[in-house]
């Protein structure tokens, strides 16, 4: 089996989806519809690289995909809140204040709990239908993907002052 790896461009895409909310409004409309594009290349690839490393069977993947699309679509929303997170850190972090501060670790650990119950619903859907080693499969690419999008934004997000 080759080894896994989360192409660079998949990365810079989630990055870009995530920083959406960072754009000056009044280049709002022409960025939306460019960021719909971004969004749309972000799921296609990350679809792809499932698809490549699942090997599913067909009966497999008729059950898979629906709950694949499902999942995802729940993930863009905590997605959402998170670049919603960042960016009221991006807009305070120079002037945080303690309260605003607070509000913003709470809702990221919010985000972690939510996600946290999201994986386990679909854990639980994904048992239903596939054999262990390939459950695990999945939450591996999807931990990859995750962790690799993380660094990069911890790696470009400053400590707070």
């Amino acid at each position: 089996m080759k080894k896994f790896q989360v192409p660079a461009l998949l990365i810079s895409l989630i990055i870009a989806a995530l920083t959406f909310s960072f754009i000056p409004a009044m280049a709002q409309n022409k960025a939306a519809d460019n960021m719909e594009i971004v969004l749309e290349k972000v799921r296609a690839d990350k679809k792809l690289l499932v698809a490549e490393n699942m090997q599913l069977t067909e009966t497999e993947a008729k059950s898979f995909w629906p709950i694949y699309e499902a999942y995802q679509k729940d993930l863009g929303t905590l997605l959402e809140r998170m670049a919603k997170v960042i960016e009221g850190y991006r807009a305070n972090f120079l002037n945080m204040s303690d309260e605003n501060a607070g509000k913003l670790l709470d809702e990221y650990l919010a985000i972690q709990n939510d996600d946290t119950r999201l994986m386990q619903s679909c854990l639980s859907k994904l048992r239903e239908i596939l054999p262990e080693k390939k459950v695990m499969r999945y939450f591996q690419i999807e931990n990859k993907i995750s962790a690799a999008v993380n660094f990069e934004l911890a790696r470009n997000i400053p400590l707070v002052q």
